[in-house]
């Protein structure tokens, strides 16, 4: 598993577990039904999607014992992802 960070627009910020792969399946632009693979970022990426069509937002991430990340401690900006 990877970590995601979300961004509230409040500048919050948590880690969310993410896969390091995925497999999606959907419709290309003539309606054929298809499998794609994502990897590392671009796993992450689309299971950040896939939860926003989903309705699944920031909050649905976070227990209720869990605090959001001010904005200003977080300290993953500007780092490379390291995928395990």
């Amino acid at each position: 598993m990877a970590q995601a960070g979300l961004t509230l627009i409040i500048l919050m910020r948590r880690m969310v577990p993410r896969p390091l792969a995925v497999e999606v399946e959907h419709q290309d632009i003539d309606g054929t039904t298809r499998i794609t693979a994502f990897e590392k970022g671009m796993a992450r990426l689309v299971c950040h999607e896939v939860d926003h069509l989903s309705g699944v937002l920031y909050r649905g991430w976070m227990g209720k014992a869990v605090e959001p990340i001010p904005g200003s401690k977080y300290q993953g900006t500007g780092k490379q992802w390291i995928y395990r």
